[in-house]
């Protein structure tokens, strides 16, 4: 086998993979179609090529214009049931055995939907995906992840709709958005109350902000895991060098090692990263940093685990030991219980072994 049909088959985990970012073309089209819902291209090969070109712009804000279409057509509970469907098929057709969906039911009540109708289309989608892979021999495990926008203000809403739906797959909250300028101490009661609840959080830090942004995440947003966390960096003297030294923060995220929920593909759009071959993800994982490889936004990024695991190889220099030590990775720092981790982990490890013919 070569490599890219060696990573199409190995067991993945992803933790950072919006619903919203990864719908299929022809679905948009279709659902636009239903909804009235004025779009930029007409066929689902030009309307890929034009996310795609979109959000390559350099420019996170840019990039997050793109979701205007994809939220447009997830407006109803037939939309919602479909896309969350569909994304569960297509990760499980990309070998992903664990993934946890998260975005904003706060963006999907234009049609009348309540927040929690919306977690209950999702979740419906979700079963019925997971259903359908069964059938075709996959196995793949989806919980939800609740997103609350940075620029608003229902944070504690969405905060008390997570805790809500719990036990019914849902589990962590995210704050997303424009980074700068919308940081964890807006609202910190929401965390503290999220703390007390025993409840996981992850918050986008250190993608479009810096330091504090990062230091804000895990100090008042007592976030478990960093969305994306590139910025990380910024507090790591001489990194790429010799002898690094680690900042407060970088040591503080190291040493608890909170997992940086890293997209390489997605960073080079944004600008956070200039290529995957010095994205900074290969630089934090020699310094042993819990790095954890994600999609982000499939359509956005016209990517899946195993295009970003095939490019870390080819451009990185990373062999596949690598891929099995940050998927292990993102399987311990999953929001699941001790147990799961465990079983999911050792699932992990026998596949790798199977698939490569090699013991670990």
């Amino acid at each position: 086998m070569t490599t890219p049909e060696l990573i199409a088959q190995l067991p993945k985990v992803v933790l950072h993979d919006h619903l919203d970012g990864g719908l299929r073309p022809e679905t948009i089209i279709e659902l636009a179609a239903q909804t009235g819902h004025e779009l930029p291209a007409t066929t689902a090969e030009d309307l890929g090529a034009w996310f795609e070109e979109a959000a390559d712009s350099g420019s996170l804000v840019r990039y997050l214009e793109t979701f205007d279409h994809t939220i447009a057509v997830m407006q109803t509970r037939e939309g919602l049931v479909r896309v969350a469907r569909e994304a569960v098929e297509d990760l499980a057709a990309d070998g992903v055995v664990y993934a946890e969906s998260r975005w904003a039911p706060e963006q999907h009540l234009s049609a009348g939907l309540s927040l929690q109708d919306t977690v209950d289309a999702v979740a419906e989608g979700i079963a019925q995906g997971v259903e359908a892979a069964k059938l075709k021999g996959q196995r793949i495990q989806v919980n939800q992840l609740l997103t609350a926008m940075r620029h608003a203000d229902r944070w504690e809403e969405i905060a008390d709709l997570a805790l809500a739906n719990r036990d019914a797959g849902v589990c962590g909250f995210d704050i997303a958005g424009a980074e700068a300028g919308f940081l964890p101490d807006r609202f910190p009661h929401v965390f503290a109350k999220l703390n007390e609840a025993g409840f996981p959080a992850t918050i986008h830090a250190g993608e479009a902000a810096g330091i504090d942004s990062i230091a804000q995440a895990v100090h008042i947003g007592r976030a478990l895991r960093l969305g994306h966390g590139v910025r990380i960096i910024d507090d790591i003297a001489g990194f790429g060098g010799d002898a690094p030294v680690l900042g407060r923060v970088a040591n503080w995220v190291r040493d608890a090692q909170l997992a940086l929920e890293m997209c390489p593909c997605s960073n080079l759009q944004t600008g956070a990263a200039e290529s995957v071959a010095t994205h900074p993800i290969t630089g934090l994982r020699e310094l042993d940093f819990a790095v954890t490889v994600n999609t982000d936004n499939r359509l956005m990024s016209a990517t899946s685990m195993t295009n970003e695991m095939t490019r870390l190889v080819d451009e990185a220099g990373w062999t596949i030991d690598d891929l099995l030590d940050v998927t292990l990775t993102a399987a311990w720092s999953a929001f699941i219980h001790h147990d799961e981790r465990h079983e999911l982990g050792e699932y992990v490890v026998e596949r790798y072994e199977e698939i490569t013919g090699e013991a670990r």
